[in-house]
């Protein structure tokens, strides 16, 4: 049985093209500031190696930054298995346009799991007052921004006040760039593949375990080739495949990407978002703030 339960969505999005295009689509939010220019030295915020998972392809690299305080579990089997070498040289077997990229199936087939026992999912988080959050809506009842890279929604600061452990709901909003865990129909299904979405899809949230962001490299994403090979279609396409998946901490000084992402915290992040804001007008929503990124190595 395919390993992600999207049949149903995967087939409004390629039925109905236009629809799609609409849900992700409108005017685009402002082009990021350019780094050496606007963005002040004291703006930046690094990324903990042991945070970044290095993923190379045959069309280039995506760095993700894991997010350990939304899905520890989810984050463990990632890095147990990068460091096993279990990703490498594996078919990105499930590329759909204005939806997602699919792998971390050994089969290539989406049939395919590691050896390890299947995961609890993990759709929701318990942010409490000490996490970093950031935020640039609040509709009612619900706050959205960014903790860290990753865009969420939470309950309000308010609940923290009513709740047994002073912890509020949260969790990860399905933007371009998210990195989620494939499952089967149950929950607790979920094992070795993984999705990074090519655009927006809100209709996944809070049904798919999210354990990353995508820091640099969503055109490589956006480039892979789409196909599918549940039904054969990768098969003549020669998909594009994961050559090496490893944890940045892992891999030696020389080889290792410094990854700095524009913090939070910042007078120019709260500039951005309002930029941002000012461009969508009326239909603005955390996927139109694109955080600045900077790679070195």
């Amino acid at each position: 049985m395919m390993r992600l339960t999207l049949a149903l969505a995967a087939a409004a999005a390629l039925s109905a093209g236009t629809a799609m295009a609409q849900d992700v689509g409108g005017p685009p939010p402002p082009p990021p500031p350019t780094p050496q220019t606007t963005i002040n030295p004291t703006d930046w915020r690094a990324v903990a190696p042991e945070d970044l998972l290095v993923i190379d392809t045959t069309k280039g690299r995506i760095l993700v930054e894991l997010t350990p305080q939304v899905a520890p579990l989810h984050v463990e089997r990632i890095r147990l298995l990068a460091r096993n070498g279990f990703f490498d040289g594996l078919s990105w077997h499930r590329v759909i346009d204005w939806f997602m990229a699919q792998t971390g199936d050994p089969l290539g087939n989406g049939e395919g799991q590691s050896a390890y026992p299947d995961l609890k999912a993990e759709f929701t988080f318990r942010r409490d007052p000490s996490m970093a959050f950031a935020s640039v809506a609040e509709p009612q009842g619900a706050r959205l921004g960014f903790l860290g890279a990753l865009p969420i929604q939470t309950q309000p600061d308010s609940a923290f006040a009513q709740t047994g452990d002073g912890k509020v709901h949260g969790w990860g909003v399905y933007c371009p760039g998210v990195v989620g865990m494939a499952r089967d129909e149950g929950n607790d299904t979920a094992n070795s593949q993984f999705f990074i979405m090519r655009q927006a899809y809100p209709a996944l949230d809070k049904r798919y375990t999210i354990w990353g962001v995508t820091v640099s490299g969503l055109d490589v994403v956006r480039s892979l080739q789409v196909g599918d090979g549940e039904n054969g279609m990768m098969a003549s396409l020669q998909p594009d495949r994961m050559t090496r998946v490893r944890v940045a901490a892992d891999l030696p000084d020389a080889e290792r990407p410094r990854v700095q992402v524009l913090s939070t915290g910042s007078d120019r992040f709260r500039a951005l978002v309002g930029e941002a804001r000012a461009a969508r007008g009326a239909d603005f929503s955390v996927c139109d703030v694109t955080l600045p990124v900077q790679v070195a190595g």
